[in-house]
């Protein structure tokens, strides 16, 4: 991927968003709290294949950092990405078994 890829953090939609070409990528999430539910990851078929969704979920990780968050990765490409990025899995709540809750 070539082009940098810019997230904006709509807060008064609960999403993070990438605009390109007149479309909308966007990982939405819901607070509770101390908590963040990433709830949906979400490209337009014309921009996939350009690192976005994972620029997406990169930024709603950080941001969750930054705010001491616990994180719930409802949506099973959050939880991927946190399963192979290890920098990230202590921000998520862990079960009794040591897997995501």
């Amino acid at each position: 991927m070539s082009d940098t890829v810019h997230v904006f953090h709509n807060e008064a939609e609960s999403r993070f968003e990438v605009l390109q070409e007149g479309q909308r990528a966007e990982l939405t999430y819901q607070r509770s709290g101390r908590e963040i539910l990433f709830t949906a990851t979400s490209v337009p078929s014309a921009l996939e294949g350009r690192g976005i969704a994972g620029a997406l979920v990169r930024r709603g990780l950080d941001y969750a950092r930054e705010q001491q968050l616990t994180v719930q990765p409802i949506c099973p490409f959050v939880k991927g990405y946190i399963e192979r990025k290890p920098e990230y899995q202590g921000l998520v709540k862990q079960d009794s078994t040591g897997g995501f809750a």
